[in-house]
């Protein structure tokens, strides 16, 4: 199966996803609102609301903050309009990135994102020249304590998904973005929880670096994308070489 490498759990382990719960809940609430605003605060009339519903539930985003973040989206978001922008970059040692940003000035955001890549070596890609390394599909995250392998099997499959990977105590369950909604629906709906779950950029293959300073600076490029406000996602194709020491705190 595509879509998983050594970096996903490299940043399990270094506790990213727990660590940044809160960052996780303030970007899925703009994308709540955003969705809410251009299309109304009908989930059932709404695909883009619901699919970003789908994704709050699946990362226990309290259903508080769901419902707020809609009301403000069909508030106005008072006065504030959001612009989505895709960049496709590269990192050392030929890695694709591609980041998707949902900012209110993309006059900002632009510059930001071109100072993390200059200061870690990496550099903008033209339209075109990253993305075709990946492919755009749905990814849920469970661990494999809480459901048998054919179990999951039986469950995922038959509700649309395309591919089942085991690794490291995890289940990696990948979907057409078409299938993305039933699939998260027929886990949960059976008690799953998810660790992590969206529609995101999936590479096709990977560019694995087997210098440690080149490995080095591309996880700290990727944390530093991850960190700054607008970004919604990133995803990459690094895949650290198996001798590489990696360091939580690199």
């Amino acid at each position: 199966m595509s879509g998983h490498s050594k970096w996903a759990t490299i940043r399990r382990k270094k506790g990213a996803i727990d660590a940044k719960r809160g960052a996780i809940f303030t970007r899925i609430a703009k994308e709540i609102s955003v969705a809410a605003k251009e299309g109304g605060g009908d989930p059932d009339a709404n695909p883009r609301l619901r699919l970003a519903i789908t994704k709050a539930k699946a990362a226990n985003m309290p259903k508080d903050n769901i419902e707020r973040a809609v009301k403000k989206g069909t508030g106005g978001l008072e006065g504030m309009v959001y612009e989505e922008c895709l960049f496709e970059c590269y990192a050392p040692g030929g890695v694709g990135v591609m980041v998707e940003v949902l900012t209110d000035k993309k006059s900002r955001t632009t510059p930001e994102i071109k100072s993390i890549l200059s200061k870690m070596g990496g550099s903008l890609g033209n339209p075109g020249s990253v993305s075709r390394l990946f492919d755009r599909k749905g990814q849920l995250t469970l661990k494999t304590s809480q459901i048998s392998e054919e179990e999951l099997f039986d469950l995922a499959l038959g509700a649309g998904a395309d591919d089942i990977k085991t690794e490291d105590g995890y289940y990696y369950v990948s979907t057409p973005p078409s299938e993305y909604e039933a699939v998260q629906n027929a886990l949960t709906s059976k008690g799953m929880e998810m660790v992590e779950s969206e529609i995101k950029y999936i590479p096709l293959s990977y560019v694995e670096v087997k210098d440690q300073e080149t490995a080095d600076k591309v996880m700290k490029l990727l944390e530093n994308l991850e960190n700054n406000d607008d970004v919604q996602s990133v995803s990459s194709n690094f895949e650290p070489g198996d001798e590489l020491e990696m360091d939580s705190n690199a």
